[in-house]
């Protein structure tokens, strides 16, 4: 009965896009999956493609509520950061003609307090585990951790908008607990190539499944459900969804810059650019 539960789980899940509200987007056939790891670093064109997909689904899954629409409200805070990036002198933006605030990224508003230390920059990921467009970028992002400035400080924040998107998130901060960061890529792996979630339908199931999953990489299952029930967990996961409220995120994977803007594969017009945006960026309120 559980397995059964969990296929259906997966087959909801695989027709899906990343955005908030799964539900009102249109099914996979309509929006092409992104390629694997492999092919999204071999074919620059289809993994564009692909990414301006992601950005239109972005797009077309903003949260609704309040008496005002959701939208209006963005595009008011949106407007009143354009307006605060003019008026900075002109040694304090971007190169000019290189990357425009509005169409490769958003000022953030209000802009978000960030967690480094002195003369460092945060760059945020929101990304989901059970993601294909975040697990297609993943090549890009170890590539780019690898080379980066010294003062980028890199902070992965898993999305937690519905109890799949939070079981994963207390997986990745599990395995962050128990210090063992390299299991993050055969998470993504078990997830999106092997097609197992990792996600049962009670709380308790869920951690047996993440427990098996665990105890092929030597954790026992006590180590695990110690982690997985801890302290540090629980407060990670709380600053997680506060976090994924005050970045008003409606799509992943999503990058924040210092806590005062976001782009997206799609905004910066490919994963290689938006690698170069996010260290322009970076570079800029490194400056500052």
């Amino acid at each position: 009965m559980i397995r059964s539960i969990t296929l259906a789980l997966v087959l909801s899940l695989l027709v899906c896009s990343c955005s908030r509200h799964e539900a009102t987007q249109q099914p996979a056939a309509a929006t092409p999956a992104p390629p694997n790891a492999a092919t999204s670093m071999q074919n620059p064109a289809q993994d564009a493609a692909a990414a301006q997909g992601e950005a239109q689904q972005a797009t077309a899954a903003q949260e609704k509520g309040g008496d005002e629409p959701e939208e209006d409200r963005g595009q008011a805070r949106s407007d009143a950061g354009l307006e605060r990036i003019a008026q900075m002198p002109a040694d304090q933006q971007l190169p000019s003609g290189k990357w425009k605030p509005g169409v490769n990224y958003d000022p953030l508003v209000p802009a978000q307090p960030t967690s480094v230390g002195p003369g460092k920059v945060e760059v945020t990921e929101v990304f989901w585990l059970g993601c294909p467009h975040c697990y297609a970028l993943e090549p890009y992002v170890e590539s780019w951790l690898k080379s980066k400035p010294d003062y980028e400080q890199f902070v992965r924040v898993p999305v937690m908008w519905g109890p799949v998107h939070r079981a994963h998130a207390r997986l990745y901060y599990t395995l962050m607990a128990l210090d063992r960061p390299e299991l993050l890529q055969q998470a993504f792996d078990t997830i999106q190539q092997k097609h197992e979630m990792l996600v049962a339908s009670t709380d308790e199931d869920t951690l047996k499944l993440q427990q098996a999953f665990a105890k092929q990489f030597g954790i026992s299952a006590d180590q695990y459900a110690n982690a997985y029930n801890s302290f540090t967990v629980n407060s990670n996961l709380q600053r997680a969804e506060q976090l994924t409220k005050r970045y008003g995120v409606t799509g992943v994977p999503l990058f924040v810059i210092d806590g005062k803007y976001t782009t997206d594969v799609g905004k910066a017009g490919g994963p290689s650019e938006l690698i170069s945006l996010i260290n322009d960026l970076a570079a800029a309120e490194h400056r500052h």
